[in-house]
């Protein structure tokens, strides 16, 4: 007993010191980035504190003016808010259909409809583009939109259509006896008790969105429609000796992020524990 219960002990005691170091050198670069945009580019040579001496908070006012971050700022928050919510509908409605909804073939097109999963993005670009010039959505914002959308439906089905699978079908019978349509128990029902998986749902893909730079890259060339990732990089070009403004530049790219993640983490591991991950 009290060999077995040292031995439990043990393994607690290193599996708690393995999981603290990889958080630890997950949580490090983030550290070491935001102190870097506070400090001066010779302290950033010459000395390796992990502090700042002295705290520069005149790069990020430098680095927001300078690069015109107010803009890329803004574009980013409608590509993310548009795109989110664009994604999350659509695939919330299909995987409704796909769950709930008899028709033929629906297996069929739903595997197919996955399978675009194991497409990597560059491998559509030129197709993508060819389509969007033809359809004069090219340089804009309604094409880059667009793409943020299709690109995210086929994991959000995927994920909602399990969840929506396994509510009871005795809820669905009872609203549709009260005189539900079937758009009704989508709306009033299924959705709401799917918060867990739509919480999931979103994180992710405010994540992928916020963060995405190929994409802009190939289809946007106005600077003024340039989410902020495609922003840094017109910064990283002008500034890339200048690493405090670089820095601060990043930070402010990736606060949002670690915000939306903070605030809604926990919805992460509702959804997960309640199966909304289940293939």
């Amino acid at each position: 007993m009290n060999d077995a219960r040292l031995k439990n002990n043990l393994v607690n005691i290193l599996t708690h010191v393995i999981l603290i170091v990889i958080a630890l050198s997950c949580v490090f670069p983030v550290f070491w980035m935001f102190s870097s945009s506070l400090k001066t580019q010779e302290e950033i040579f010459t000395k390796m504190n992990l502090l700042p001496e002295h705290w520069n908070w005149a790069n990020y006012a430098i680095a927001w003016m300078k690069a015109d971050f107010g803009k890329y700022f803004l574009n980013s928050l409608i590509y993310t808010f548009a795109g989110v919510f664009g994604v999350v509908f659509i695939s919330s409605l299909a995987a409704y259909g796909f769950a709930r909804l008899e028709m033929w073939g629906k297996n069929i097109f739903f595997y197919l409809l996955i399978s675009t999963l194991l497409i990597p993005i560059p491998g559509v670009f030129v197709p993508l583009y060819l389509l969007l010039k033809k359809m004069g959505l090219l340089d804009t914002r309604t094409g880059l939109i667009l793409c943020y959308i299709s690109g995210g439906l086929a994991f959000g089905i995927f994920l909602l259509r399990s969840f929506f699978e396994d509510l009871p079908k005795e809820i669905e019978e009872a609203a549709r006896i009260d005189g539900a349509s079937k758009f009704g128990v989508y709306w009033r029902i299924a959705l709401p008790l799917a918060r867990p998986a739509l919480a999931t749902l979103v994180i992710f893909n405010c994540l992928s969105i916020w963060n995405e730079f190929l994409l802009a890259l190939v289809i946007l060339q106005d600077t003024a429609k340039m989410p902020i990732q495609r922003g840094l990089m017109v910064f990283q070009g002008t500034h890339i000796t200048d690493y405090p403004l670089l820095m601060a530049g990043l930070t402010i790219a990736t606060i949002p992020v670690l915000i939306v993640y903070l605030l809604m983490q926990k919805h992460i591991i509702k959804g997960i524990a309640s199966g909304a991950l289940k293939g």
